[in-house]
């Protein structure tokens, strides 16, 4: 890891990108405090999956797709009657 100041990170950002796409971490900072941390980027390739703490929690309305008429009249700037 290294840490580069914000100046010098604008100034060689693309050597600094370089680095960075061959395996290495480098920490931007600005005052000496680091602020940010350029890593290589890597595609997650799975499929994300449902599930986790909200499993079971969450349900769909059976009417969720049906737009009740006066939401409906208000998008379109129309009075229920």
């Amino acid at each position: 890891m290294v840490l580069v100041n914000m100046h010098e990170a604008k100034t060689h950002l693309s050597k600094l990108v370089e680095r960075v796409a061959s395996g290495e971490e480098i920490i931007i900072g600005r005052a000496g405090k680091p602020v940010a941390k350029l890593v290589p980027y890597q595609q997650n390739m799975k499929p994300r999956q449902p599930g986790g703490s909200w499993e079971g929690k969450v349900w769909m309305a059976d009417d969720f797709d049906e737009l009740p008429p006066e939401l409906l009249a208000a998008f379109y700037g129309e009075k229920v009657k």
